[in-house]
C-alpha cells in the first residue's frame, strides 16, 4: 500500500521520456494509453530492443513458459487456451515445434532458476506471466545474450531486454475506482482488495484504483488487504477484515481472480450484500445475472485467455522479425454491461462456477491494432521462413 500512496503521489508530476517507440504509435493510441498522468512510472516505455532483431533460425521454434504460479482460476485458464488451442494451433502452422511449461509457485529464486534451465536447453524465447518487475531483470538480460528474448504478459519486467504486454492497468484501475464511486453514489466506506502486492499488474492497478477514489473526499479507504488472486485467499481475508471492522462498509473493489471470494466472504458474513467490483469468474458473472441491480457494470482487466494470447502473438511477430516499436504494448480494459452479460452468460449458470469469460481475443488485441505496434507488420499466421 506504501508503495501505491507514493506512486499516487508522484504519478501527476511524472513525466516520462518517450523515447522514438511511443512516438511512433498513432495519437489516439498515445493519448488514451501511454498518457504520462495515466501510467504507472516504472512502466518500461523505451523503444524496444527487438525493432531490428531476428532469431538465430527459423521455425518451428520451442517456446519456454515460465509460470510463476497456477493456484488460482485464472491462471487455468491461460494453460486451458495454450494447451487446447495455441500450440496445436501453431504446430498446425508449422511454426512451434513444443512449449516447455515450468511452474514456479510464486518463488522468484526457483523462476529465476527454471528460466536460466529453459535458457540452457536452446528454447527460442520464454514468456512470463505477472512476475515481480525487476527481480527477473538479470536472467532476462542472460536469455538475452543468448539471443533468447523474454515476454512478460499481464504486467511488466523493467529489463529493458523484456517485451512487455498487458491492458494499462492504472486505466483499469482508475476504471474501477471511477465505477465504485458512481455506484455509491461519491459518498461511503470502501475496502481495497489487491492481487499478489510487489507483481507489477498488481500494483499499477492498485495505483489507478487509489488515484481515482481520492478524488472523492467522501469516500474513505478504510481497509486494504491482499486477495492474492485467488478466490480462496480473498476469502479468508475479507473474512477476517469484516470480523475485525464491524463498522459500515458501503463497497469493495477487488482485483479479479477474486471476485468470488469476495461474494462468498459478504454471503457468509450475515451482512447486507455491498457492490464489488467484477471481472470474469463466471460465478460471480452469474450471482449479477441473477440480481439484476447489484452493479452497473463489469471490467474486465484481464481476460486471461485472451492476455495470454496477446503475448503470445507478440512473441511470434517478434520471432518472425516484425520489429516491436516500444518496450510495453498496451490495450485497454473493456466493461460489460447486464445487456451483454445476458448474451455472453446463459441463465442457467451456476454461482459456483469457477470458470472465466474471455472477450475473445479479436476483440482484446486484434490483427490490425496489434500492426500499429510493429516496424514491419504481417499477419503472423501466415509467415513462411525465408
Amino acid at each position: 500500500m506504501l508503495r501505491s500512496l507514493a506512486v499516487v503521489a508522484t504519478i501527476a508530476s511524472f513525466s516520462p521520456a518517450f523515447a522514438g517507440g511511443v512516438d511512433e504509435l498513432p495519437k489516439n493510441i498515445q493519448d488514451e494509453l501511454y498518457n504520462k498522468d495515466m501510467m504507472d512510472p516504472m512502466q518500461p516505455l523505451a523503444e524496444s530492443a527487438y525493432r531490428d532483431w531476428k532469431p538465430k533460425k527459423g521455425p518451428p521454434w520451442t517456446i519456454g513458459y515460465a509460470s510463476s504460479y497456477a493456484g488460482n482460476t485464472w491462471r487455468a485458464d491461460v494453460m486451458k487456451r495454450l494447451q487446447e488451442e495455441l500450440i496445436p494451433k501453431w504446430k498446425k502452422l508449422g511454426l512451434v515445434k513444443d512449449v516447455i511449461i515450468t511452474q514456479s509457485n510464486l518463488n522468484d529464486s526457483t523462476q529465476i532458476q527454471q528460466m536460466r534451465q529453459l535458457v540452457d536447453q536452446g528454447v527460442d524465447a520464454i514468456i512470463v506471466c505477472c512476475s515481480n518487475p525487476t527481480s527477473l531483470n538479470q536472467t532476462v538480460e542472460y536469455a538475452h545474450q543468448r539471443d533468447i528474448p523474454v515476454f512478460s504478459a499481464t504486467g511488466y519486467l523493467t529489463s529493458p531486454y523484456a517485451v512487455n504486454s498487458s491492458a494499462n492497468f492504472v486505466v483499469g484501475g482508475s476504471m474501477l475506482g471511477e465505477w465504485m464511486a458512481k455506484q455509491i453514489n461519491g459518498k461511503g466506506n470502501v475496502l481495497v482488495v489487491e492481487g499478489i502486492p510487489g507483481a507489477s499488474a498488481s500494483d499499477s492497478q492498485n495505483v489507478g484504483v487509489l488515484k481515482a477514489l481520492a478524488k472523492y473526499p467522501d469516500i474513505k479507504v478504510v481497509g486494504q488487504v491482499a486477495g492474492m488472486w485467488t478466490d480462496q485467499v480473498a476469502q479468508s481475508e475479507i473474512q477476517k477484515w469484516l470480523a475485525t471492522n464491524p463498522g459500515d462498509l458501503n463497497g469493495i473493489i477487488i482485483q479479479s481472480a477474486s471476485e468470488l471470494g469476495a461474494l462468498r466472504a459478504l454471503q457468509q458474513s450475515g451482512r447486507d450484500m455491498v457492490p464489488f467490483s467484477i471481472g470474469g469468474e463466471i460465478g460471480a458473472l452469474c450471482y449479477w445475472r441473477n440480481n439484476k441491480d447489484f452493479v452497473s457494470q463489469a471490467v474486465q482487466a484481464w481476460p486471461p485467455g485472451d492476455d495470454f494470447e496477446f503475448a503470445w502473438n507478440i512473441m511470434m511477430r517478434t520471432l518472425q522479425g516484425q520489429g516491436p516499436k516500444v518496450q510495453s504494448i498496451l490495450t485497454k480494459p473493456q466493461t460489460l454491461t447486464y445487456e451483454q452479460l445476458e448474451k455472453a452468460v446463459p441463465a442457467d449458470c451456476s454461482e459456483d462456477s469457477d470458470g472465466w469469460y474471455n472477450v475473445g481475443a479479436q476483440n482484446w488485441a486484434s490483427k490490425d491494432y496489434l500492426d500499429q505496434f510493429f516496424l514491419r507488420p504481417a499477419d503472423p499466421e501466415t509467415f513462411k521462413a525465408q
